[in-house]
């Protein structure tokens, strides 16, 4: 089992900077793949970046060059850098772990990222 909680969130303009983090507890974190995905008012929930338990990072195209994911296994915490933020960024971010053997998913509560334009 674990348990991830999501801070970070909030308002920024349009052009600004947010950082969100990720911590996490109650299992060994550091097998875990990570990820940051993203759901928008009437749209699904879309993968916004992840990074895997060897430290491999993968990046949706509409956030490459601008966000940067991170994990600090000492921590148990992953982080989600935002830079040059858009209007089109507004949307409550999730924190997921997970991995494949056993077959294990969590959800973070989620923090809502809203940017201005």
């Amino acid at each position: 089992q674990v348990q991830l909680v999501e801070s970070g969130g909030g308002l920024v303009q349009a052009g600004g900077s947010l950082r969100l983090s990720c911590a996490a507890s109650g299992s060994i974190f550091s097998i875990y793949d990570m990820g940051w995905y993203r759901q928008a008012p009437g749209k699904q929930r879309e993968l916004v970046a992840a990074i895997s338990s060897s430290g491999s990072t993968n990046y949706a195209d509409f956030v490459k060059g601008r966000f940067a994911i991170s994990r600090d296994n000492a921590k148990n915490m992953v982080t989600l850098q935002m830079n040059s933020l858009k209007p089109e960024d507004t949307a409550v971010y999730y924190c997921n772990a997970a991995r494949v053997v056993p077959s294990r998913t969590y959800w973070g509560q989620g923090t809502q990222v809203t940017v201005s334009s």
